[in-house]
């Protein structure tokens, strides 16, 4: 089976409150499967990177006779890391060109592993510019923020420290 995922990840502040959320169809453009999730404090690419290994998480998981996998993401960060700077990481011991530490290995190397193990190619897509599941993976990351920062009000006459 072929499959399409459509990833976003994003942040209200950087860092700060973050969400990521991702879709799998099939070939025939049929939903698989979606999820959504964040983490209260962390970045955008962090997050754009999360939504990739969440997805490519499910679909394995679903054990499919997979022939092919695109992932299509609006992350130039994700795209060019995985088709162009991974390999160059790998072979300077995760290394950038200035000789650092390259900023999220944790979630590089999980990603490095999952694409090893599944056929997956890597499309970039503008956002916002009205591609269907692109823009309804970014409604479901804003979601997923949302539910981050939102802090119920504090009942009346009584003190707790969530309340601040």
């Amino acid at each position: 089976m072929e499959f399409d995922i459509w990833t976003d990840g994003g942040c209200s502040g950087n860092p700060g409150p973050g969400g990521w959320a991702f879709i799998v169809t099939d070939l025939h453009g049929k939903t698989i499967g979606e999820s959504k999730g964040g983490e209260r404090e962390t970045t955008n690419n962090r997050m754009e990177l999360l939504a990739v290994i969440k997805a490519l998480k499910y679909i394995a998981a679903k054990n499919f006779s997979i022939n092919h996998i695109t992932v299509h993401t609006d992350s130039q960060y994700v795209e060019k890391g995985m088709t162009e700077w991974i390999l160059r990481w790998k072979i300077n011991g995760w290394k950038n060109s200035d000789r650092k530490p390259v900023k999220n290995m944790d979630l590089w190397i999980k990603l490095d592993k999952l694409a090893f193990e599944l056929p997956v190619t890597w499309e970039w897509v503008k956002s916002h510019v009205g591609i269907p599941l692109n823009e309804r993976c970014d409604e479901m990351t804003r979601e997923a923020i949302e539910k981050l920062s939102f802090k119920p009000a504090k009942p009346a006459g009584k003190k707790s420290a969530y309340y601040g």
